[in-house]
């Protein structure tokens, strides 16, 4: 994987990512992760392209290994109040915040960022693929939002959220359709098509 550029090459370092952006229902999930300098693992990468399996695997060797991590969410309610860029980068910077150590350097996945206090970032767009903290990031927010979709499905299985976990899938929207919305779905989000669209 690639590194950031050479001046903050001896900072300590932060990625941050976030998961279900695109999800009809569900909070958005973001984590952060600061790891040693040497740290390399074959299989991190970008969360997208692995299995649950090695998602899961890699989870429990990212926490023991980093120097700090931490997992935050931003609820529907906060989705809704300021919609889902900005409640994707308010997760991150919850995210931030509650870390261990304070990194001096914040490398982001994306292009899209608020500066968090006065530490330096730089937005690197599919970062995830390219540095392995903002695939560590990505592990995290992934597998701890899915957890929390997998406890949802429990109270509401008409939307097949074990499968799903809330992103746009025929099957969720036939439920949808069937039974209609949750508490935890956005309302201000597409949540049929324009033909099937229902009142809330």
């Amino acid at each position: 994987m690639a590194q950031l550029p050479t001046q903050f090459s001896e900072l300590l370092e932060a990625g941050t990512d976030e998961a279900g952006r695109g999800c009809l229902a569900g909070p958005v999930t973001a984590a952060a992760v600061i790891l040693p300098k040497n740290f390399s693992h074959p299989l991190l990468d970008d969360s997208k392209k692995l299995s649950d399996k090695q998602r899961y695997a890699l989870r429990p060797i990212i926490e023991k290994e980093a120097l700090a991590f931490s997992v935050a969410h931003c609820s529907i309610e906060e989705i809704e109040e300021l919609n889902i860029l900005h409640a994707s980068i308010k997760a991150m910077h919850k995210a931030i915040e509650s870390l261990e150590l304070t990194p001096e350097f914040i490398a982001v996945d994306g292009n899209r960022f608020h500066a968090f206090k006065e530490i330096p970032h730089q937005c690197v767009i599919k970062g995830d693929a390219k540095y392995q903290n903002i695939a560590a990031a990505s592990i995290l927010a992934k597998t701890y939002r899915d957890d929390l979709m997998l406890a949802l499905h429990e109270e509401f299985p008409h939307y097949a959220w074990d499968r799903n976990k809330g992103y746009p899938t025929k099957m969720h929207r036939e439920g949808i359709k069937t039974t209609g919305v949750s508490p935890h779905h956005r309302k201000s989000f597409r949540l049929l098509p324009e033909q099937l669209q229902i009142d809330f």
